[in-house]
């Protein structure tokens, strides 16, 4: 977020020394409002675009085998425009070719998912599937899916074969 306030910033100089430089060769005829309107709409546009575009740059930036699973928009009272524009804070993906499938049991895979958080740390959450029962169990707290494909201190939760998670960590690596 930092580095957010610094580039606009940035962008507020570079509008200001582009108007110095206008109003210069102009002989000082531009009017006295144009520099502090200049430097505001050129922070509050890139602000703006800087905004709304993070996800799909992220989203570009994201190896072929990074698949998006969801996406989380809203909207926030310091910018009440994004209620009815609203913009993409934080995201959800899974890396098909970080898939390890268990070679005892073929229809056991794991895997992380990844938490993207647009000014937060990104999250890796050890994940184990079982693609033929439809079944998913997170692999927190020393829980783990052993080489013979037996799952140790987790239990499976149903997910349907048709959970979008599933299908993307099965149907990979």
């Amino acid at each position: 977020m930092a580095l957010d306030w610094i580039t606009m910033a940035a962008v507020g100089i570079l509008a200001f020394c582009v108007v110095y430089a206008a109003n210069h060769l102009s002989g000082h005829r531009l009017s006295k409002w144009l520099m502090p309107a200049a430097i505001g709409a050129s922070m509050i546009i890139y602000s703006g675009w800087n905004e709304y575009s993070w996800f799909g740059r992220i989203k570009a930036d994201l190896p072929d085998s990074v698949v998006i699973l969801s996406e989380v928009k809203g909207g926030a009272p310091w910018r009440p425009w994004s209620y009815l524009f609203p913009v993409t804070s934080r995201f959800m993906a899974l890396d098909r070719a970080a898939v390890l499938r268990s070679a005892a049991t073929p229809d056991l895979v794991a895997t992380d998912v990844l938490l993207v958080t647009r000014w937060g740390e990104t999250m890796r959450v050890p994940v184990a599937f079982d693609c033929a029962a439809g079944a998913r169990a997170d692999l927190v707290e020393g829980a783990e899916l052993v080489p013979d494909g037996t799952l140790r201190g987790a239990s499976w939760v149903p997910v349907g074969l048709d959970d979008e998670m599933l299908k993307a960590a099965c149907n990979g690596g």
